[in-house]
C-alpha cells in the first residue's frame, strides 16, 4: 500500500498538474462554436468558507471571478499559489474575485484545521471554499489539480488553465474581462 501511494505521489509530482480518478470532462470554453461559453456552475456541497462568508456565482455576476482547484499537499498546486496570490492582489481592486476551492486529494487534506494552516501558511487572504465531497468539482466536472476557470461579468466560463504555467496567458485574459 505504501509502495503504491509513493508511485502515485511521485507520479503526480513530475506532471505538470495531478489527475484525480473522475470521468467527467471538465468545463472547457468551447472555442470551435459560436455558441455561448457554459455558465459557472454554483459553489455546492462546501463545507466551510474560509477569508470570507459564502458565496454564490449569483452574488458574483458582474464581477470577474477565477476559480482555482486545489488541494495543499500538491507541489503543483503550491507553485501556482504565488501568481494567483499575486492575481488577486493586483486586480480585486479592478473587480476580480479569486476564489480558491479546496478539494482534498488525501484524507488529512479534509481536516479544516489543517485547510486553515495552510491558508495561513502561503499568504492566502482570497476566499477559500472546502469543497470536502467534491461537489463543486463535479459540477466543474474537473478533474486536476490545479485548474483555474475564468468566469466573465455575465457567469460564463470563458477560460481554463490547468496545471502549472500559462501564467502571462491567464493574467491577459483577466486584464482583459475587466476591461469589458
Amino acid at each position: 500500500m505504501i509502495k503504491q501511494i509513493s508511485a502515485a505521489l511521485l507520479a503526480c509530482l513530475a506532471a505538470t498538474s495531478c489527475m484525480a480518478d473522475n470521468q467527467q470532462e471538465p468545463i472547457l470554453p468551447n472555442k470551435a462554436s459560436s455558441s455561448s461559453p457554459p455558465m459557472a456552475p454554483e459553489f455546492t456541497g462546501i463545507n466551510h468558507w474560509i477569508n470570507s462568508p459564502p458565496l454564490t456565482m449569483q452574488s458574483l455576476r458582474g464581477k470577474v471571478v477565477l476559480v482555482e482547484f486545489w488541494t495543499y499537499d500538491c507541489i503543483n498546486c503550491i507553485h501556482v499559489i504565488p501568481h494567483v496570490r499575486q492575481l488577486h492582489e493586483r486586480y480585486a481592486p479592478q473587480g476580480l474575485v479569486v476564489v480558491g476551492v479546496h478539494t482534498p486529494e488525501f484524507g488529512h487534506e479534509r481536516v479544516l484545521a489543517n485547510v486553515r494552516g495552510a491558508v495561513q501558511r502561503y499568504g492566502i487572504r482570497y476566499p477559500v471554499a472546502q469543497d470536502n465531497s467534491y461537489k463543486t468539482w463535479n459540477a466543474y466536472g474537473n478533474r486536476y489539480w490545479p485548474a483555474q476557470y475564468l468566469i466573465d461579468r455575465q457567469g460564463r466560463v470563458v477560460y481554463s488553465h490547468f496545471g502549472e504555467g500559462g501564467y502571462e496567458q491567464t493574467e491577459a485574459r483577466v486584464r482583459a474581462l475587466l476591461r469589458e
